[in-house]
């Protein structure tokens, strides 16, 4: 039997995700994590969220500031660039699209 490996499916969808999250509001990394892992991304490991979030950075996507914690250090704070909004509302319409077309696919009667 073969396994299906849903990682290549969330991969693409993922970064979009994030994207919204922090369009929600600014956030620390954990706090994406805690909140992604809410919504039902259960296996969000840090080790998938920092270099993703590295890359929206490199990318512009986002930016980053370091802002104080009540709790300890300063923390490093994710906010959505202009480009970012763009590229956020752009994956909205292009995942709609596809969400839509996989659903005619999926939901078809075998002829």
């Amino acid at each position: 039997m073969v396994i299906f490996d849903k990682s290549q499916l969330l991969k693409g969808t993922l970064e979009g995700c994030i994207l919204k999250t922090i369009a929600r509001e600014p956030v620390y990394a954990y706090g994406a994590i805690e909140y992604l892992r809410k919504k039902g991304f259960t296996d969000l490991t840090e080790g998938t969220l920092y270099p993703l979030l590295l890359r929206l950075e490199r990318q512009k996507l986002i930016s980053s500031e370091l802002r104080e914690s009540a709790v300890g250090p300063k923390r490093k704070y994710y906010l959505i660039t202009e480009d970012g909004k763009d590229y956020l509302k752009q994956f909205e319409l292009e995942y709609c699209a596809l969400e839509r077309i996989i659903k005619n696919i999926l939901e078809e009667d075998d002829e």
